[in-house]
């Protein structure tokens, strides 16, 4: 404070075109429109990790299937070694539920469609639970930069005005409402590029997770469709070979 006032009796120059004066000049329009550019900015990132906290937690949960699920004599069994509301707990009781309610069946549908219905159906609603938020990253990475440019246009307009009300286009009447403009612009730039980065990670994984869970819903039908007879190759850690045996030691000559 002591340096501010001693530039200030000194007759030093203030900036009168900073973030908060740029704000000020632009009045109502200029603070609505950074108010919505945060709020979205806020929404992005927290989409963003709640995602990817919630992807990284199915890709580890994936880990169990070939350590502790394919090993247990039946689907149940291994369903119940799986972490509750788990999508591959999930497809398993899904898939174990169509078994059952095809037995209650009147008609001539067959098992392996009704299975593979159910199950497709069961893929459906995790990839749409995946999916939520996404479309709200989309949306705003194509809208967060013309929301920019609507401040802009407004800054450059204030600007014009003071032209002609000056009647002259001097530094000082045009400053403040172009620095407003270009401000907006890069705030829009600002929040729409992490959107549009985190929304195409995001969609890459869940790609990814999808191939899994169509993976595992096939093992599920071909296991209950065989009865349990056909599983997926577990790899299983092969045992230590034991060292071979020392020769024994030559009897000593007299």
């Amino acid at each position: 404070m002591l340096i501010v006032d001693i530039l200030a009796a000194a007759g030093a120059p203030q900036n009168k075109f900073g973030f908060a004066e740029a704000l000020e000049q632009g009045g109502f329009i200029a603070y609505a429109t950074v108010i919505i550019l945060g709020i979205m900015s806020f929404g992005s990132f927290y989409i963003l990790f709640t995602k990817w906290f919630e992807q990284s937690k199915i890709l580890r949960q994936f880990g169990a299937i070939r350590t502790t699920f394919w090993k247990a004599p039946t689907l149940r069994e291994g369903a119940a070694k799986l972490e509750k509301n788990s999508a591959w707990r999930q497809l398993v009781e899904d898939g174990i539920a169509a078994e059952d309610q095809h037995a209650k069946m009147t008609d001539s549908l067959e098992a392996h469609d009704w299975l593979h219905g159910s199950l497709a159906r069961s893929e459906a609603t995790i990839n749409a639970r995946l999916a939520g938020g996404l479309p709200f990253l989309a949306t705003v990475g194509a809208t967060s930069p013309f929301i920019g440019l609507f401040g802009t246009v407004v800054g450059i307009y204030r600007a014009l005005i003071a032209i002609g009300l000056a009647g002259s286009a001097s530094i000082d009447k045009v400053a403040g409402p172009v620095g407003e403009a270009l401000i907006m612009t890069a705030l829009g730039l600002l929040v729409a590029v992490p959107a549009v980065l985190a929304y195409n990670y995001l969609q890459a994984r869940n790609k990814r997770i999808a191939e899994l869970l169509t993976g595992f819903s096939n093992d599920v039908l071909a296991n209950i469709n065989s009865k349990g007879a056909i599983k997926p190759t577990v790899a299983v850690a092969a045992k230590a070979a034991p060292a071979p045996a020392k020769p024994a030691a030559a009897p000593a000559k007299p």
